[in-house]
């Protein structure tokens, strides 16, 4: 989509506000636009650090948990769910919940919570908006959320059961939901790829 033909509206926060059915029907644009609260709030477009971290995570999460069919990641995908329309960096769904179509191939809608939501703050984004997205998924039903900060190093840790976790020694290994145990990473590992 070229950029000077997305309606102001997709580039800005919207003022006005609209209807979920109605913002489903608006065009994609890129980066993705999110429905919160009434309103369009288009995210940033990812830099250098962003990419690095969400290309590199999502492909080790799948290394070691999608073949055996025990979960997939993905990328950029748009969630909608609880009056929400969400696009997380990275969201994993076990294997049983991923929506199919009528062939059994992977459905385009995913009109549910992911199992684990995984969100890598950018450069002059809001924390708040962030984390009410992660905080929104697990009161819908997500077992874990990260909060990725690379410019920080360190990761917020939200849980559906207990008190949110900051790591940031590079030695401390992440909590991971339970169907993803075979998927190991301290924090050290994951801020390495930065220099890889």
């Amino acid at each position: 989509m070229n950029p000077s033909s997305i309606p102001t509206a997709m580039v800005q926060t919207s003022t006005k506000p609209i209807t979920l059915d109605e913002f489903l029907k608006l065009p994609e644009t890129k980066p993705a636009s999110e429905f919160i609260d009434g309103h369009i709030i288009q995210k940033p477009m990812p830099q250098g650090k962003h990419s690095t971290v969400q290309l590199d995570l999502g492909s080790s999460i799948n290394l070691a948990i999608k073949s055996q069919r025990i979960a997939r990641a993905y990328t950029e995908l748009r969630c909608t769910f609880g009056g929400r329309s969400v696009v997380p960096d990275i969201t994993v769904f076990t294997w049983e919940r991923i929506p199919r179509d009528e062939n059994g191939k992977v459905s385009n809608s995913f009109l549910i919570p992911p199992n684990w939501t995984i969100e890598i703050l950018s450069p002059d984004q809001s924390q708040t908006k962030v984390v009410r997205n992660i905080l929104h998924c697990l009161s819908y039903g997500s077992q874990m959320g990260w909060l990725i900060d690379p410019e920080e190093e360190l990761v917020f840790v939200y849980f559906a059961d207990r008190p949110v976790a900051i790591l940031e020694a590079a030695s401390q290994r992440l909590p991971v939901p339970a169907f993803a145990e075979s998927f190991s990473l301290t924090v050290g590992q994951l801020f390495n790829w930065l220099e890889e």
